[in-house]
C-alpha cells in the first residue's frame, strides 16, 4: 500500500463547487465526484457508475442528483440510485459515498473507513478560516509523487539555489537549521541573518528593500501531506517579531502514484479590509510564478528520473536539512504498514 487511506485529504477549495456545478476529481486512484447538496453541503461519491463502470464526468448534475451519460441513471449525494428511466430505481446499485467536511477554505475527504472519519483529525489552519482571513488560493497538478512534494517543503534549503530570483538569497546555507517533532507532527525550522532579498520579496514580507534583513521560515507537518509555512522578516539585528509573520498553505493530495493535487494559499487578517484581499491575490500570483516555474520543472524531473520506483525503495544521500523529511516519511510508511496489516 502505497497511501494512507485513513486519513483527511483535501479535495478541493471550497469555492471550486458552487451551486449546481459538479467536480470531477481523482484521489488515491479513485474517480470521485464532489458535489453539493439541496442545502447546500458538500459531498463525495465515486465517479464510476455501477452499472456499466461508466464514468459520471460524463454525465451532468441536476437538482442533486448526478445523471450518468450511458443509461441514464441518476444517484444522490449519499449514492443511492434513485432515478431509473426504465423502471424504479434498483436499490442494489449505488455509489460510494465518502465522508466529507468544509473547514478552512477546503473540502475535506476521508477516504478510508467511513466510521473513523473524526473531523477533530482535521490539522489546524485556523488562518485559512474565511470568516476572518482573506484566502488567496492557488492550485497545481504536479506529475511527481506526493512524497517528492513533502521533501521540497521540508527542505527549504534549496529555495537558495531553484529560487534564487524569486525566493531565496545567497545567506540561506548559512543560517540556523533545526527540526523536532511534536507527537506525529514534524517542524522544520531555518532561521536567516543578514540576507538581501529580492525586491517582490522583501516588499511582500514588509522589509527594507535592498537593505540586510533577518528572516525565519518555519514549516509544520501533519501526515499525510498537509502542510504549513510560518515565514516573517525584520531588520538585521531587530528582535524576531511574530506578529510580523504570514502563513502559507501547501496541501498535497495524491492523486495517483505518480501524481498530486498541489492546493497552496496565503491568508491576511480580515480585518485589513480591502486591502488585506487585494494582497490575498496579488501575493499567491506571486508566489504561483516560483512553484509552476520552478519548483514544478524540477520535481516532475526527479519524478522521472526514479523511473517507476518509490522513494521508500530508493537509495537516497543525506545532507542535514534532510532530517526533517526522513522522519515524516518513516512516519508514513509505519502508518501506511499498520493499515496494511489489517
Amino acid at each position: 500500500m502505497s497511501f494512507i487511506r485513513n486519513a483527511w485529504y483535501v479535495a478541493a477549495w471550497a469555492s471550486e463547487v458552487e451551486g449546481s456545478k459538479m467536480l470531477p476529481r481523482t484521489i488515491l486512484g479513485e474517480q470521485i465526484i464532489l458535489m453539493r447538496d439541496g442545502e447546500g453541503l458538500a459531498a463525495a461519491v465515486s465517479g464510476v457508475c455501477p452499472h456499466r463502470f461508466a464514468s459520471l464526468s460524463m454525465g451532468r448534475l441536476e437538482n442533486g442528483v448526478v445523471h450518468c451519460a450511458y443509461h441514464g441513471l441518476g444517484f444522490d449525494h449519499t449514492g443511492a440510485c434513485v432515478h431509473n428511466p426504465f423502471g424504479a430505481p434498483p436499490k442494489t446499485m449505488r455509489l460510494k459515498a465518502y465522508p466529507v467536511v468544509e473547514r478552512y477554505s477546503a473540502l475535506w475527504i476521508w477516504m478510508g473507513e467511513a466510521d473513523q472519519a473524526d473531523p477533530a483529525l482535521i490539522p489546524d489552519f485556523a488562518f485559512n478560516d474565511p470568516a476572518h482571513h482573506w484566502v488567496g488560493e492557488g492550485y497545481l497538478l504536479a506529475k511527481a509523487n506526493y512524497e517528492l512534494e513533502v521533501e521540497n517543503i521540508l527542505d527549504l534549503s534549496h529555495i537558495q539555489f531553484l529560487h534564487a530570483s524569486t525566493l531565496g538569497s545567497s545567506e540561506v546555507s548559512n543560517g540556523r537549521y533545526e527540526w523536532k517533532q511534536e507527537g506525529e507532527q514534524i517542524w522544520s525550522n531555518r532561521d536567516v541573518y543578514g540576507e538581501i532579498m529580492t525586491p517582490q520579496l522583501a516588499t511582500a514580507m514588509g522589509v527594507p528593500v535592498g537593505q540586510p534583513v533577518d528572516r525565519w521560515i518555519y514549516v509544520r507537518w501533519d501526515a499525510p501531506a498537509n502542510m504549513a509555512i510560518f515565514a516573517g522578516a525584520v531588520p538585521a539585528g531587530q528582535p524576531q517579531d511574530r506578529q510580523r509573520e504570514t502563513p502559507t498553505t501547501h496541501f498535497f493530495t495524491p492523486e495517483t502514484e505518480g501524481t498530486t493535487h498541489y492546493f497552496y494559499a496565503i491568508s491576511f487578517p480580515r480585518a485589513m479590509g480591502p486591502a488585506g484581499e487585494a494582497m490575498a491575490q496579488e501575493q499567491v500570483r506571486f508566489l504561483s510564478i516560483p512553484f509552476e516555474s520552478e519548483d514544478l520543472p524540477m520535481l516532475e524531473q526527479q519524478q522521472r528520473n526514479l523511473q517507476g520506483k518509490s522513494l521508500r525503495d530508493s537509495k537516497l544521500g543525506w545532507l542535514p536539512g534532510d532530517a526533517a523529511g526522513a522522519r515524516a516519511r518513516n512516519l508514513l510508511y509505519a502508518r501506511m504498514d499498520a493499515e496494511a496489516a489489517r
